[in-house]
């Protein structure tokens, strides 16, 4: 089903404007086709989604134009504008694709086709040359369009109402599970359809682990109370992260927070089109690594966000590429000192035609919880 988005904008034109970008990155390539496969990606193409499971579901782009969705008879598709070939379980689905596609030239291929596909296709087309082709796809999905944006921003305002009430959950003899239970309730409360990822909720030590999973720990006075969640809005994830403390804050944690959400300010205020990823990275490390705490800041500064909450794309020191308008991605400097506690601060961030609108609008400094 497509996202239930805003009535006023026209689907049929959102859907080719976004195919148009995805042409557009096949004539860079020298591209004649490519086979796009990932449901998320065809949704995002033509508003469609199915999890195909071991059946064939794939949208064929042609440069020509001569676009072909290959479909099981089983999936429920209801679209006109291109053109459809229906198989069932007894065909020989490659058969039928090699007879519909290119039979030379260049043909990108999704890298999460599988090869069961790939292969036989592969053998019945002999003059044709498969190559990877995702970043047709990827690279148009890294800027959101405004239908895009405005779903994200609503998915990020849940994201903070949710996050409020979870920390207001938070109270004697509360467990982790607890709460990252009660987020996930209040998140179907708001309307979303779900978790993004599981929800993360560490207390004391535990959140010296980045990506700890919940469990039966009881927080306990002077314990920092670290919340990572996201919930699925329309099919367009969110993602944010806050450290509180409970009940008393001792002076080494405040010190640790202070520094992180001066880490994630640093690097938020160079946000704008033409700065390098790593550049923005390095905004954050640097400032906690002078502080000495460069060996607790032990991963990537961010990851780029969309329909999964991990998109192709990400903020670290190894990716040279510029910003661009329309990017949405995290901001998220953490310090973990193993056997005490962890801070980490996250927001999300959409790059605009002369800065960055940071999305998450809970404030970051640091807060007690049951005071």
């Amino acid at each position: 089903m497509p996202p239930e988005g805003d009535e006023s904008v026209n689907k049929d034109d959102l859907y080719q404007s976004r195919i148009d970008k995805v042409l557009e990155g096949m004539k860079k390539m020298k591209l004649d086709g490519l086979i796009v496969s990932d449901p998320k990606s065809i949704r995002y193409l033509t508003g469609i989604y199915n999890e195909p499971y071991e059946r064939l579901f794939v949208l064929y782009l042609s440069a020509d134009k001569n676009h072909i969705f290959f479909l099981n008879k089983l999936f429920n598709v209801d679209q006109k504008k291109i053109r459809e070939v229906w198989t069932c379980d007894t065909d020989d689905v490659m058969k039928i694709m090699a007879s519909n596609i290119a039979k030379n030239g260049l043909i990108g291929v999704d890298k999460v086709w599988p090869a069961r596909f790939l292969i036989p296709l592969c053998e019945l087309t002999p003059d044709a040359k498969f190559l990877l082709g995702s970043d047709c796809v990827d690279d148009a999905r890294a800027c959101k369009d405004a239908e895009e944006q405005r779903i994200m921003k609503e998915a990020s305002r849940i994201n903070d109402v949710c996050i409020e009430r979870g920390a207001a959950f938070v109270r004697e003899g509360v467990t982790e599970k607890e709460v990252a239970e009660y987020i996930e309730a209040q998140f179907k409360a708001e309307g979303a359809s779900g978790t993004s990822f599981s929800t993360i909720v560490s207390f004391g030590k535990n959140a010296a682990d980045p990506h700890h999973e919940p469990d039966d720990t009881v927080v306990k006075e002077g314990d920092c109370v670290l919340i990572d969640m996201g919930c699925v809005k329309d099919g367009y994830c969110s993602d944010m992260t806050r450290t509180f403390f409970y009940k008393t804050a001792p002076d080494k944690f405040t010190k640790i927070h202070d520094l992180v959400r001066e880490a994630n300010e640093k690097a938020e205020a160079i946000i704008r089109p033409g700065v390098l990823l790593c550049d923005i990275d390095a905004a954050a490390r640097d400032h906690i690594a002078k502080a000495g705490y460069a060996n607790y800041f032990t991963h990537r500064l961010g990851h780029f966000i969309g329909q999964t909450d991990h998109e192709q794309g990400d903020v670290s020191s190894s990716n040279n590429n510029p910003v661009k308008p329309g990017m949405i991605f995290s901001i998220e400097p953490g310090v973990y000192l193993p056997g005490e506690f962890g801070v980490r601060i996250e927001d999300l961030v959409l790059v605009t035609d002369t800065g960055c609108e940071v999305l998450n609008k809970v404030d970051k400094k640091w807060k007690i919880l049951c005071k």
